[in-house]
C-alpha cells in the first residue's frame, strides 16, 4: 500500500516512515501512541490507518474501509473519555479490556482507537496495562494525545511512538479561507490557534468570533478595573451555551436508542443518559471557559510584545489598534503577572470551583496590579 491509503501523511515525515512501513503486508505494532497538536491530522490518519489493517485480507476490503471511515465496521472501537476532565475506568473496561479478548466480528483483525490518553488516571491506565503488554496477535491499540507529556509514562512506554507535526500558520490560514473566513481575522485566528487546527476553527466560526470579543472585553475590563459591568457573565453565558449544546446532542442520540431499547431496559437507559449529558455539558462548558481565559492570556502577552518594540509578535492582528492603547496603559511587567494570574485559575477550573466566582475573583486580582 502508498501514501494513498493515509491521506495527509505527507505532512508528518515521521508518522510516515513508521506507518508507512507497517501498513499490510508488512507487520503493525500491537499499540500506537499518536502524538501532536489537535488538528495535526492524527485522528484522520488513525481511522485510515484502522481501516486499511481491518481490510487486509477481508473479501470485500474496499467495502470494509468504507464502513471504517464511516464508524460502523463491528471490529473498530472508538473511545473517547467521558469523565468531566478524566478517562473514566468504565469507558474502556468493556470497551476495550474486555473486548480485546474476543476475536473479530468479520476480519482477521481488531483495532481500538483511544482519544485523549493524558486523560488516564492510575486506575483507568492500570487496567489497560495488560492489554498493550500482552494482547491478543489480532488486537492493534491506537491511543491519540494533544499532550504526550501528560501520558502516565506506564502507558506511554508500551506504545510506539507516532509524532505528528502542528500545522503552519499558512496551512491553517488556507483552510480558514475555504471555510469563508476573510480578511486579518484568517491569520488572527491561525495565530491564536497556535498550531491546533480545531481551535483555529472555533475561534473563526460558530460562537468563535463572539467568544474572543467576550474574552477581549473581560481581560481590558479588568486590567482598567472597570468591572461594575460584571464582564466576566458574557463568558459564563458562551460556557453555558457550549453546554446546551452538547446536551442537545446527546439528547438527539438518546432520542434514537430508545426507540430501539425494549421498554425494561428504558428505565436504565435514562439514568445512563442524565450522567452522560451531565459530565458533557460540563466537559464543554470547562472548554469554553478555558479557551477564552487562553485568549485572555494571549490579549495580555500580545500587548508586552507591543510594548517592548517587537509588534511583528503579535497573535490577534485583527486587533493591533486595541492591543497598542493596552501596551501604552500598562506596564509589561503587570500584563506579565496578570498571565500568570490567568493561568492560575485556568488550573482552578479544572477542580469543579464556582465558574464565575473563579472568574469574578480573576478579574479583582487582575484591576488590583494596578
Amino acid at each position: 500500500m502508498t501514501v494513498a491509503a493515509l491521506p495527509g501523511i505527507e505532512r508528518h515525515p515521521h508518522a510516515k516512515a513508521l506507518l508507512l512501513a507497517a501498513l499490510p503486508p508488512a507487520e503493525a505494532s500491537h499499540a500506537y501512541l499518536f502524538a501532536g497538536p489537535a488538528g495535526s491530522g492524527k485522528r484522520d490518519i488513525a481511522r485510515a490507518f484502522a481501516a486499511a489493517l481491518i481490510a487486509d485480507g477481508a473479501p470485500e476490503g474496499s467495502q470494509a474501509a468504507e464502513r471504517v471511515a464511516r464508524g460502523t465496521h463491528p471490529d473498530l472501537t472508538w473511545v473517547t473519555p467521558s469523565g468531566i476532565a478524566e478517562m473514566l475506568v468504565s469507558d474502556i473496561d468493556e470497551p476495550v479490556v474486555a473486548a480485546a479478548t474476543r476475536t473479530p466480528f468479520e476480519a482477521r483483525r481488531r483495532v481500538f482507537v483511544v482519544e485523549q490518553a493524558e486523560t488516564m488516571r492510575d486506575a483507568t491506565a492500570n487496567r489497560m496495562l495488560k492489554t498493550l503488554e500482552e494482547p491478543a496477535e489480532f488486537v492493534h491499540l491506537i491511543l491519540l494525545t494533544d499532550r504526550p507529556g501528560d501520558v502516565l509514562p506506564t502507558v506511554a512506554s508500551r506504545c510506539q511512538h507516532v509524532r505528528f507535526e502542528a500545522p503552519t500558520e499558512a496551512a491553517l490560514t488556507q483552510a480558514l479561507e475555504a471555510r469563508g473566513v476573510a480578511g486579518l481575522t484568517t491569520r488572527a485566528c491561525a495565530r491564536l490557534a497556535l498550531g491546533d487546527g480545531e481551535r483555529a476553527m472555533a475561534l473563526a466560526l460558530g460562537d468563535g468570533p463572539a467568544l474572543r470579543a467576550a474574552a477581549a472585553t473581560f481581560a481590558d475590563c479588568a486590567l482598567r478595573g472597570e468591572l461594575a459591568e460584571r464582564p466576566w457573565t458574557a463568558l459564563t453565558d458562551l460556557a453555558k451555551r457550549a453546554g446546551d449544546h452538547a446536551t442537545a446532542q446527546l439528547d438527539e442520540i438518546h432520542a434514537a436508542e430508545l426507540e430501539l431499547t425494549a421498554r425494561s431496559e428504558r428505565a436504565r437507559l435514562e439514568r445512563e443518559h442524565a450522567e452522560r449529558v451531565r459530565r458533557a455539558a460540563r466537559r464543554a462548558s470547562l472548554a469554553s471557559l478555558d479557551l477564552a481565559l487562553a485568549l485572555g492570556a494571549l490579549r495580555y502577552r500580545d500587548a508586552a510584545v507591543i510594548a517592548y518594540g517587537a509588534p511583528e509578535l503579535v497573535h490577534a492582528l485583527d486587533c493591533a489598534e486595541a492591543l497598542e492603547r493596552l501596551a501604552r496603559e500598562h506596564q509589561p511587567a503587570v500584563l506579565q503577572r496578570a498571565i500568570g494570574l490567568v493561568q492560575i485559575t485556568r488550573e482552578g477550573l479544572q477542580l469543579n470551583v464556582t465558574d464565575e466566582l473563579a472568574l469574578e475573583a480573576l478579574a479583582y486580582r487582575i484591576a488590583a496590579l494596578g
